[in-house]
């Protein structure tokens, strides 16, 4: 049976972390429509909805001013970091590989898909296009629990081609894997079934908020961001940070703890680890859910300060916002997991559709919040789009 507690704090890569105790049981609807593609054939994401070229290229980071909580052994917290930005232009670049063979090797595996299938995924981006000259706002994106900075590449793609510099971050030891410039792959230490979740999910969320913290400064004003001029630039003044299921949880305690963060959202992350469902934030945050409503939202609603927004995307499940759905299909995930586990991860949305959706309110959410362009989107219902029903509105 599958709780909402799991869903909401999990990134669906595993089963087992799907069977916890919770709240009130999930009904079952009919399955997704899988994405197309046959045995070996390429998964092409969708294209970005701006016809600018997108690069993308990947750091090594080491914060030497504290200590990896999760390592077996003490030692500095290392992470890779995933950026993706408008480009000058892509001439006699690659196109980007979707993750690294032995990380996709080890995605694969716990999320029950044929091995071979994310490395048939194909991203837009070309590896180490120039970027555009001068600053870009920022956004830091976060992974949900054993996800990896992979899993929302289509959606980072996107506002990458609309001129913004998206920064994905593997939480070492939380991701899935995470395959270091040195060769070596570090795996998820975190348990699927934590005899303490409130303890587990604060020190997960503490984690990943100090390297959200990390690498917005590593970008702005660091050691990268001196070192590495040809890195695309980041405008320190435009800072927003964003995430699904336990990043999203991770971004709303980035908000709370930073004022640099002008701006969150969430995708179907339950508040689990930190206050802020009891204290609210006071600056904008757009939850965007599958779930119709769950109780750390309803806690949250009623302490948020600043303008809030919560949306329902009907028709879908808690990896409907990522790219997951595309994998699904062709890697067969159906045949290895209970139909109930299938339809609350993916619901009956195609993945085109609600791919257009999420690029579509997370865009105008930052546009408006970080370059004061307001969107009707975010004011009332669209025709344009049946699929989102507003919850709950403030300011």
């Amino acid at each position: 049976m599958i709780r909402r507690r799991s869903l909401l704090t999990a990134a669906g890569l595993g089963g087992a972390a799907l069977a916890l105790p919770g709240t009130t049981p999930l009904a079952t609807p009919a399955l997704a429509t899988p994405a197309p593609g046959g045995a070996g054939a390429p998964i092409d994401l969708p294209a970005p909805t701006a016809g600018r070229p997108v690069g993308t290229v990947s750091l090594h980071l080491v914060d030497g001013s504290r200590q990896d909580p999760f390592a077996p052994a003490p030692g500095p917290r290392e992470l890779m970091v995933q950026l993706w930005y408008p480009a000058a232009g892509t001439a006699g670049r690659p196109r980007a590989p979707y993750t690294t063979a032995r990380v996709a090797s080890a995605m694969e595996r716990d999320a029950f898909l044929d091995q071979g299938t994310l490395g048939r995924m194909r991203p837009t981006a070309r590896l180490g296009a120039p970027a555009l000259p001068g600053a870009l706002p920022l956004l830091l994106l976060g992974h949900g629990r054993k996800g990896g900075r992979s899993n929302c590449t289509a959606l980072a793609e996107d506002l990458a081609a609309h001129g913004y510099l998206v920064a994905s971050v593997d939480h070492t030891y939380d991701a899935a894997a995470v395959e270091f410039p040195d060769g070596r792959v570090v795996h998820s230490v975190l348990e699927d079934e934590p005899a303490d979740w409130d303890a587990a999910e604060r020190k997960e969320i503490a984690a990943r908020v100090a390297d959200l913290r990390f690498v917005t400064t590593e970008l702005t004003t660091g050691r990268t961001a001196l070192r590495h001029p040809a890195l695309p630039g980041a405008d320190p003044r435009r800072i927003g940070v964003f995430g699904h299921s336990m990043g999203g949880a991770a971004a709303a305690e980035a908000v709370r703890q930073d004022r640099r963060f002008a701006a969150g959202l969430d995708m179907d992350g339950g508040f689990y680890g930190s206050p802020v469902a009891d204290e609210g934030l006071d600056r904008p945050f757009l939850l965007l859910t599958a779930l119709a409503d769950h109780e750390t939202w309803q806690r949250w609603r009623s302490h948020q300060r600043g303008w809030g927004r919560q949306l329902l995307q009907r028709d879908s499940g808690h990896l409907s916002f990522t790219d997951r759905p595309y994998s699904a299909g062709p890697g067969h995930f159906a045949d290895h997991v209970p139909r109930e586990l299938y339809a609350a991860l993916f619901g009956t949305i195609s993945p085109a559709r609600s791919s257009a959706l999420a690029r579509a309110y997370v865009r105008a959410h930052f546009d408006r919040f970080l370059r004061g362009r307001p969107s009707p989107l975010l004011n009332a219902p669209s025709p344009r789009h049946p699929e989102i029903s507003f919850v709950w509105s403030r300011g």
